[in-house]
């Protein structure tokens, strides 16, 4: 049975000198990252014309730049779906993450503020407060803050080529559907581990901090391939 198309927001802002493409491509990747669309999903360009309230001609080159980027393949002639990763490309994926987040930390640890190493512990305090909940959208908005902290890390390290790589590998995470956060006891030891990272980086110990951020994501890629092996 086909999947029901997933629904984004509304309409795109228009202004700040965005072109409309840009625009439309930017909101399809938010929409992406925000669990919108999912792999499977069916992406067609009149739909996601009215859901957006903008021309066909937008969507299609924003389609067609998220068809370069390989987030999405052709559906038979019948619009584009978003990718599912297969296994060897989950590895992949979690393996460049390793070294780019490892890398991360350990540049912030030698140019983060202190403003910003606050901003961490108040982002950790905010993930804490919601495992405490019972919402049913906890494990979402758990994930929603994890990225906000490692957001926050690769713009402590001062490095405008790590962020921006950061930002194209957290779309790609995006395709690989619920959140590790939906594992028993993933919460629990993911706050134990964020909170060794940052005080690793307000130490100052690059070494600590990298190799703390390195053990972070390996033991998400272990909570992951338990969610693989349940789909």
């Amino acid at each position: 049975m086909a999947r029901r198309p997933a629904k984004a927001g509304g309409s795109i802002a228009r202004g700040g000198g965005v072109a409309l493409g840009e625009a439309v491509f930017r909101s399809l990747c938010e929409a992406l990252q925000a669990g919108s669309y999912r792999a499977g999903d069916r992406l067609r360009e009149e739909e996601v014309a009215q859901r957006l309230k903008v021309s066909r001609t937008p969507v299609r080159e924003a389609l067609g730049r998220l068809a370069a980027r390989g987030f999405v393949e052709p559906a038979g002639g019948r619009g584009l779906i978003v990718r599912n990763l297969d296994i060897s490309e989950v590895l992949e994926l979690y393996a460049m993450r390793e070294i780019m987040e490892g890398a991360a930390a350990r540049l912030a640890a030698e140019h983060a503020s202190a403003t910003e190493i606050e901003a961490l512990r108040d982002i950790e305090q905010a993930f804490v407060e919601v495992s405490k909940t019972d919402a049913a959208e906890m494990a979402k908005e758990m994930a929603r803050l994890n990225r906000a902290f490692h957001e926050a890390i690769c713009r402590a390290a001062r490095n405008r080529y790590l962020d921006n790589a950061s930002r194209e590998l957290q779309d790609w995470i995006a395709l690989l559907g619920p959140t590790t956060f939906t594992v028993t006891g993933r919460s629990s030891t993911s706050h134990g581990e964020h909170q060794k990272i940052i005080e690793a980086i307000a130490a100052r110990n690059g070494d600590k901090a990298e190799q703390l951020a390195r053990a972070h994501i390996r033991e998400a890629l272990r909570c992951r391939l338990k969610l693989l092996q349940k789909q």
